[in-house]
């Protein structure tokens, strides 16, 4: 049989994964290439490259972000069976299904990492990766200066966001970093999985949800919910807000504040990807009360 993606088994056997007989394309990935690998004894693993030089210990990071979600925050992972500077390797997962005890289940045990890994600090000890581009965690006691810093104002001086925004739109932006405090509530940190949205949410082999892709840190609750709700979540999660809400004891606001929070991942997306999914027009339309009127 013909291997459909030679590139993904070059890349496992250069890591001394050598029994892989073929790969089989996946979809949903958008940064990244990636497969499904078929061993010499039947059984399979998914994996992971970059097409190009991979980004500096990309998947080192994510590998930690999956143990530190399973281990500190005890939701369902993959296993990480290789995790080198070419290549990550995982155990394989189940799609999710579209039903409303699934998305129920995952509130509650969303809700039980963001209460239970509460930090002093907001950051991780390390930078991590959005797609291809750098998610600085640089500690900071003050979460809206980290926020400011390190989730928005950092996406300025990528090229795609300088062409995208012009003066007025990047002035509007800084005005709402400074207003900060006045639009977010001071919640404490906790440990995130930092790329929450519907098609980072599969099955474990149990039925459980599990979640994959993540940029972890230690920052607000909110940032996790506002990227799902603001990302077109199925039809059957909305039960999975509306318990997550009861669980946690989140305000009525928390709707009107999620654009607000959603930046980081518009921001995200127009640094990277051409075209850039009308991010740039969220963008202008969140900072729109923020430009100023002459």
């Amino acid at each position: 049989m013909t291997d459909p993606m030679p590139f993904l088994r070059e890349r496992l056997h250069a890591a001394g994964l050598t029994d892989v007989v073929a790969v089989e394309p996946v979809a949903g990935g958008l940064a990244a290439v990636a497969g499904l690998a078929r061993r010499a004894d039947g059984t399979s693993v998914f994996v992971k490259a970059f097409g190009g030089p991979p980004p500096d210990g990309a998947f080192a990071a994510e590998a930690e972000g999956l143990t530190a979600l399973r281990e500190a925050g005890g939701l369902a992972t993959p296993e990480v069976v290789l995790a080198d500077r070419d290549v990550l390797v995982l155990s394989v997962l189940r799609p999710r299904p579209a039903s409303e005890p699934f998305w129920e289940r995952l509130a509650h045990e969303l809700a039980r990492l963001h209460t239970t890994t509460r930090h002093p600090r907001f950051g991780w000890h390390r930078d991590n990766w959005l797609g291809r581009r750098r998610q600085v965690n640089t500690w900071h006691d003050d979460g809206f200066e980290f926020f400011a810093r390190h989730r928005l104002l950092r996406w300025l001086g990528e090229r795609r966001v300088r062409e995208a925004l012009d003066a007025a739109d990047r002035a509007a932006l800084e005005r709402l970093c400074d207003r900060l405090p006045e639009l977010l509530p001071a919640g404490p940190a906790c440990l995130t999985h930092g790329d929450l949205w519907a098609s980072n949410v599969m099955a474990a082999s149990d039925g459980r949800p599990a979640l994959i892709d993540p940029a972890v840190s230690y920052t607000w609750a909110e940032v996790d919910l506002a990227h799902l709700w603001t990302t077109a979540p199925p039809p059957e999660a909305h039960v999975f807000f509306e318990r997550y809400t009861e669980l946690t004891g989140l305000d009525r606001d928390w709707r009107a504040r999620a654009p607000i929070l959603q930046l980081r991942q518009h921001l995200a997306v127009i640094a990277q990807f051409d075209p850039d999914w009308g991010a740039a027009d969220l963008v202008r339309a969140t900072l729109a009360p923020f430009r100023q009127r002459h």
